[in-house]
């Protein structure tokens, strides 16, 4: 493991250490982890020692510092050699993101950010829970609090590589007594924290992020509560930043799928010299689709950038609705544009046999709009628009 001191990389230099990562160890890996819905571990292995999973952590605690636009760059280029490596490292990140805006500052939480620093901690959360399905902003399971301690019991319907993770950031009630939405956030860990598996994962996509059901159970201090309520870490900080991390790395599939897509019309072009092939239009159009995603996640990222040093913006309707907006959109138009690049390539693109194969790529997509599901985000912004004051 590489010290700190080796550790101070910028946003470029991240990005160069990953995309290396991402040929040299991701790509190879990544067919098998699909076909054996096995999790990623070379990949995670890798970021780890490189220092990537520490990649929001302040470097006054360690770690690199690096800014949402940086580690969004890193999600996309993630993604282009294996989504299930790019969705892990996203949702460690996530949660990294949460106790970095929220906790920082509280002992036990600084702790915890120094040792994903140090050691490369993955973290994992559980917030769906049986009797609720898809509403994280709802809980069954509360926090069972005897003087400075606590304890809790949570039937989770997913905790995505909780078969991995030593460490779990968990949604429940404040207490017993608390109302469903009166929740909040609570870092659990081995080993006072026991999952026990309840489901199994053989998926269409997104295989290899082991995304199964546990009973999970756990004691600890209650200094391992986030001192800020849960409705305010995920509208400010776990849903935009999801969407920012998820909607990256599904660019990175889509420009994955335009590369192969590009490398089948330049090889049918070499074929009949000064002759456009048909599917080069296609392709055209299929890019130009491809730029507007790149365009509009860029500018979503840029505004959670300026949100975070403005309290009006940040806590505004008009931010949130736009946040859901990418989510939505994003996870359309991106297996719009795999669609697309299926269909220049026709045949060689549906075989698995083939340099231009995109069915790990299509399939994997498909996950986009299920990932809370874009109904429910509809639903969510139909609520917000019946109370915003103005258009």
């Amino acid at each position: 493991m590489p010290s700190p001191d080796d550790l101070q990389v910028n946003g470029p230099d991240a990005l160069e250490i990953v995309h290396r990562i991402g040929s040299d160890v991701v790509a190879l890996a990544a067919d098998d982890v699909d076909r054996e819905a096995r999790f990623p571990s070379e990949g995670i292995d890798a970021l780890r020692d490189a220092g990537m999973l520490g990649a929001l952590v302040p470097e006054h605690l360690g770690g690199l510092g690096l800014t949402y636009t940086d580690v969004a760059a890193l999600c996309r280029a993630l993604g282009r050699y294996c989504a299930n490596t790019a969705m892990v490292f996203a949702m460690h990140q996530i949660q990294v993101a949460c106790i970095v805006e929220h906790g920082q500052g509280v002992p036990h939480f600084d702790a915890v950010l120094t040792e994903i620093a140090r050691s490369g901690t993955l973290i994992a959360s559980a917030t769906s829970e049986n009797g609720i399905g898809g509403d994280v902003r709802s809980s069954i399971c509360a926090v069972e609090q005897d003087g400075d301690q606590f304890s809790l019991i949570k039937e989770a319907i997913v905790i995505s590589y909780g078969s991995h993770v030593r460490d779990v950031l968990v949604t429940a009630r404040r207490n017993a007594q608390a109302a469903a939405n009166d929740q909040v956030i609570v870092h659990v860990q081995t080993p006072t924290l026991t999952l026990e598996q309840r489901s199994d994962w053989d998926t269409l996509g997104m295989r290899g992020t082991c995304s199964v059901g546990f009973l999970l159970t756990a004691t600890g201090s209650i200094d391992q509560i986030l001192p800020t309520p849960y409705a305010e870490v995920s509208s400010m900080t776990m849903l935009p930043v999801s969407h920012i991390t998820w909607a990256s790395l599904w660019l990175g599939i889509a420009e994955h799928a335009v590369d192969k897509a590009r490398m089948y019309v330049r090889s049918a072009a070499r074929k009949t010299p000064g002759t456009l092939p048909p599917s080069a239009r296609r392709l055209a159009d299929t890019y130009a689709s491809l730029e507007q995603i790149r365009s509009v996640i860029d500018d979503a990222v840029a505004e959670y950038e300026r949100a975070r040093n403005d309290l009006d913006l940040h806590t505004s309707l008009r931010f949130a609705i736009r946040m859901n907006n990418l989510k939505v959109s994003a996870s359309q138009d991106v297996l719009a544009v795999v669609q697309s690049c299926l269909l220049i390539v026709g045949m060689a693109g549906y075989r698995n046999d083939s340099p231009y194969s995109l069915g790990r790529q299509l399939r994997d997509a498909y996950s986009a709009v299920l990932m809370v599901h874009n109904d429910r985000v509809l639903d969510h912004n139909a609520s917000l628009l019946c109370v915003m004051k103005g258009s």
